[in-house]
């Protein structure tokens, strides 16, 4: 039997017509991936809310994916905005089709905040595991549209607790990503990122004659396309006042043509349209702007082909599939430097990015395409590159079945209880990264000292103490090892003795006198001037390694010091302290260890190549042949003693 996944997509529906007033990129999303899915092995059924009383109860939309409609409030339209109060009759037909199907859903994937507000209730009362794909956000959307956003205040709360309870969150971009952690405080680990994507069997490059005669659109005339629903905040008077800005400028022979909604003459839609052509008007353009109205998507290549430049500039947009079908097409874009336009278009590269309600930025952007012709050739095929290397829903489907199958893994070993073991490797891993990164910084030219100081011992024919406590002794007893024996290169042996090794000695001296002159008695016993003392203390503080540090001094030992935190007592003993930038034990243990392995990398470079420059020294000539390259600007002199005198 095939894995079952539930799609919950309360309000788009992927048998609706596209471009009207709730039909937009969510219905696309929604039937690409169901598809594909199905293409990979799986059974979807699609969730949506009975909007018509002649929709049948089940459609088999394709082979694998069943449309299922869900009574919940009136068999008719209902703008989404109101919604909610349907959502306990929505949750109850559905958990009434599933109990007399009796097949369980291995997943649920819900598709906005309502959807995954059913969600949450299966997960409660059917224990099935839910991602979400918000496709957009509650309080990006209040921030955008104020008192235009018609969506009730319990929806803050309701994407609160869907974030709390889901297993993951499928963000379509950076954007969402950042909006997620910082205003809702999201779990990073809970959040996948997956964008959108294109079909590349219904959309790509024609010859522009071709899709122009199909149109009815001049052959040789410049024409400019916006594409999307007939909704405010799509910034459609923004591309008409950009265009007639343009048009005053460059000339008559432009063409805009404004394609999406339904043309109907009431409703908001209807309202949104008049207003759009009352301003075509007003800004003297009336004449060159066509609405095309809703189009078949089979007819969406011939509009993105016949375009010289698609544009988009809404106030935010969460992701926005048009760019990329544009793209697809060979069209540059121009669109609004927000949400997941920001991510899909490259600056410069396949189009441009202006901010959004800026007419003036869109029409000096368009002009200067239409200006450099060759530009606009440039930017189809770099989008062309960009979205079939990123953006097609096989990619999109495959990202998606990683997170389903991440989420499964979690819930056939253990549940929340695995997620919280999840959790905790993610965070160890990503806690040793960030100690890696500031070590990593901060330590060069510590090591490149530390390097000159066990390369100029070996060299004279001097030998290397190494030693340390508990996981520290553990680490003086590998350098021990990669230097006595080999670490990547053939060479000889290299005179190097842990002082950790020897229980005896260990165990007699500490037993007959104090554990904390152990290591001190040792540099007594066996090392000489021009020797070298390694000392491995995380806290730099451990009495028996301060006081080796202490008797090598003494002695005219050089003495190197690994540590970690503020490097304690040890610091100010050694010629060359190692302080890794962190309080964590673990993390310094880590980087100490990957210390090991470059320092043992650099001295077997050293002594293998005998005539290399020591390393320090290259590395303050290579600083000093840059700063006197630099221009110097006035009153940035550096200091030398003169001037301090």
């Amino acid at each position: 039997m095939k894995p079952k996944i539930a799609f919950i997509s309360e309000h788009a529906s992927p048998l609706a017509a596209p471009g009207g007033i709730d039909s937009g990129g969510q219905n696309v999303y929604v039937a690409n991936v169901a598809r594909r899915l199905a293409r990979a092995g799986y059974a979807v059924d699609i969730f949506t809310r009975r909007s018509s009383a002649d929709q049948p109860r089940v459609v088999a939309w394709e082979d694998g994916v069943r449309v299922v409609h869900v009574s919940a409030g009136p068999a008719a339209y209902v703008p989404k905005e109101e919604l909610l109060p349907f959502m306990d009759d929505f949750r109850d037909d559905v958990l009434a089709f599933m109990d007399r199907e009796r097949a369980p859903y291995s997943i649920v994937h819900a598709h906005f905040w309502m959807s995954a507000l059913v969600a949450c209730e299966l997960k409660r009362l059917r224990q099935i595991p839910f991602v979400v794909t918000f496709h957009a956000l509650g309080r990006i959307r209040r921030r955008f549209q104020g008192d235009a956003d018609g969506f009730p205040d319990e929806r803050f709360a309701i994407e609160d607790r869907v974030i709390a309870e889901c297993d993951r969150v499928i963000a379509e971009c950076p954007q969402e990503l950042e909006d997620l952690i910082v205003e809702y405080r999201a779990d990073p680990a809970k959040i996948a990122v997956v964008p959108c994507g294109f079909d590349g069997q219904e959309l790509w490059p024609m010859p522009k004659a071709v899709a122009r005669k199909a149109l009815g659109l001049p052959r040789d005339g410049r024409v400019v396309l916006h594409l999307g629903r007939m909704v405010p905040r799509k910034g459609v008077d923004t591309v008409i006042r950009g265009f007639a800005r343009l048009r005053k400028k460059a000339g008559g022979d432009l063409v805009l043509v404004v394609a999406g909604g339904g043309g109907e003459t009431s409703g908001p839609e209807g309202a949104e349209l008049d207003r759009l052509r009352d301003l075509a008007r007003e800004c003297g353009v009336d004449d060159a702007v066509q609405f095309a109205g809703r189009i078949d998507r089979d007819m969406l290549k011939y509009y993105y082909s016949a375009a010289d430049v698609f544009v988009t500039v809404p106030w935010y947009e969460p992701f926005g599939i048009t760019p990329l079908e544009a793209m697809a097409c060979g069209t540059p874009v121009v669109g609004a430097n927000v949400g997941g336009i920001k991510f899909t278009v490259r600056d410069a590269e396949t189009g441009y990015l202006v901010p959004p309600r800026d007419e003036a930025a869109l029409a000096d952007r368009l002009g200067h395409l239409f200006a450099h012709p060759e530009l606009l050739h440039s930017f189809g095929r770099q989008g062309i590159r960009r979205v079939h290397a990123l953006f097609t829903w096989d990619q999109v489907t495959a990202g998606l079945l990683a997170t389903y199958e991440e989420v499964l893994a979690v819930e056939r070993s253990g549940g929340h209880e695995r997620h919280a073991e999840v959790s905790v490797v993610d965070d160890a891993f990503a806690a040793a990264t960030e100690a890696m990164e500031a070590s990593r910084v901060a330590l060069r030219g510590g090591v490149l000292d530390a390097v000159d100081i066990i390369a100029a011992c070996f060299t004279r024919g001097g030998k290397v103490l190494v030693a340390g406590n508990g996981g520290s002794a553990a680490e003086a007893q590998h350098f021990a090892a990669e230097l006595v024996g080999r670490f990547q290169a053939e060479r000889r042996g290299l005179p190097v003795v842990s002082l950790n090794s020897d229980t005896a000695i260990l165990t007699a001296w500490s037993n007959d006198y104090s554990f904390e002159s152990v290591f001190a008695r040792q540099v007594a016993a066996l090392g000489s001037p021009g020797d070298v003392f390694i000392g491995f203390s995380t806290s730099g503080r451990s009495p028996n390694v301060v006081q080796a540090f202490e008797e090598a001094r003494k002695r005219g030992i050089r003495t190197i010091a690994l540590l970690g935190g503020t490097g304690g007592q040890c610091a100010g003993l050694a010629d060359a302290a190692l302080v890794v930038p962190s309080g964590d034990t673990q993390r310094i243990q880590e980087v100490h260890a990957v210390l090991v392995h470059v320092l043992s990398a650099l001295v077997e470079r050293r002594i293998a190549c005998p005539g290399t420059e020591p390393s320090s020294q290259k590395h303050r000539r290579s600083q000093t042949r840059r700063r006197q390259s630099e221009p110097r600007t006035p009153g940035a002199r550096g200091l030398t003693k003169e001037s301090i005198r």
